[in-house]
């Protein structure tokens, strides 16, 4: 099977390369988070400038059209550099809202794929099995309940969230404004809070026949999956520079069989989640059945990247827990992406489902 990416994503994924190596080297990533700041608003621009936020949506929402590879592509590289941008709930909710929105709605995105604006979702709690009902309740287009952790929720514009209508599942984009906030911390960092909803008014997406939900549940595997692709990437890179460098003993530590073990299990749990990730991205945007796929690669970022993060913690021993060195960073953002997708073994029980 060929993995390549053919010749449009390549040239994105170099474009997506280029703008983070320049927005969101660590120097900046430093200075932003000396500033507190929710997110860094220049390589949110930056992006959006490039064209990069709006290469997965349809050319009304001023797009290109690319769909979820795009959107992977993206990810992929925003997740190996740790940016510390919205992106991974942004384009969840704009590609969702884009395939199953109104010509308005679709038309709406556009001050997001221009850098204007942040989208975000709900994710479901931790845990949550595909068969199991939204957290909210839609009635006469005002919704109540808590539909989960929401990042950057107090700096969206719109929040997109599942709830139950007239007993089907139906999204609905919801106003901040209209919503109890309580903020909650993230092992990446980044702003969430639990949103708490009280007759707060919704504008729905699509019909409510429940997919909608499906789809965003799909978008959602997809997007989680490859920006973990990219933290595990990314650690490889940064522990296989350290043990080729770094002395013990008057000899590298690369140099040791048992370090070389490691760091080969670690590129096979990297190899494993690629694949899986690009076969069910792959199969998502041709409008072929995806979910166990997804699923599998859920899995892999959940369990085996997890642990393979551990092994480049070791690898790096005290080092890779000084705050000044970026290893912190993709070991917050990988745990984080494995409790958005409920761990483990809801993965497990997930693919069990589906099987």
């Amino acid at each position: 099977m060929d993995f390549d990416l053919d010749e449009t994503h390549a040239e994105l994924r170099a474009l997506a390369a280029s703008v983070l190596d320049r927005e969101a080297d660590q120097a900046r990533i430093e200075a932003h988070e000396r500033g507190g700041r929710p997110y860094d608003a220049g390589a949110w621009k930056a992006l959006a400038q490039a064209g990069l936020l709006g290469a997965c949506l349809p050319p009304e929402a001023g797009g290109a059209g690319l769909g979820p590879l795009a959107m992977a592509v993206i990810l992929r590289e925003a997740g190996a550099r740790v940016a510390p941008v919205p992106a991974l709930p942004g384009l969840i909710a704009a590609l969702t809202v884009a395939g199953h929105g109104t010509d308005a709605q679709r038309r709406a995105l556009a001050p997001f794929a221009e850098g204007e604006e942040v989208l975000t979702v709900a994710f479901r709690e931790a845990g949550a099995g595909p068969g199991d009902p939204p957290a909210a309740i839609a009635r006469d287009g005002r919704i109540t309940g808590r539909p989960g952790i929401v990042p950057y929720a107090a700096e969206a514009s719109s929040i997109l969230v599942p709830a139950l209508s007239d007993g089907e599942a139906a999204l609905f984009l919801v106003r901040p404004g209209a919503a109890r906030l309580r903020p909650v911390p993230t092992a990446a960092g980044e702003p969430a809070a639990v949103v708490i909803l009280e007759d707060a008014p919704g504008e729905m997406v699509g019909e409510p026949d429940g997919a909608a939900v499906a789809a965003l549940r799909l978008n959602t595997l997809a997007a989680v999956t490859a920006t973990a692709s990219g933290v595990l990437a990314g650690a490889l890179a940064l522990t296989k520079g350290h043990i080729a460098t770094r002395r013990q003993f008057d000899r590298v530590l690369a140099e040791f069989q048992a370090v070389t073990m490691q760091i080969a299990d670690v590129y096979i749990a990297a190899r494993a989640l690629d694949v899986a990730m690009w076969t069910g991205v792959w199969r998502l945007g041709e409008g072929l059945p995806a979910e166990r796929d997804l699923a599998v690669a859920a899995y892999n970022a959940a369990a085996d990247a997890v642990r393979a993060l551990y092994t480049c913690q070791h690898l790096h021993g005290g080092v890779g827990l000084d705050l000044t060195y970026p290893l912190h960073r993709y070991f917050g953002l990988g745990k984080h992406l494995a409790h958005l997708l409920g761990g483990e073994q809801a993965q497990l029980d997930l693919i069990g489902a589906l099987v």
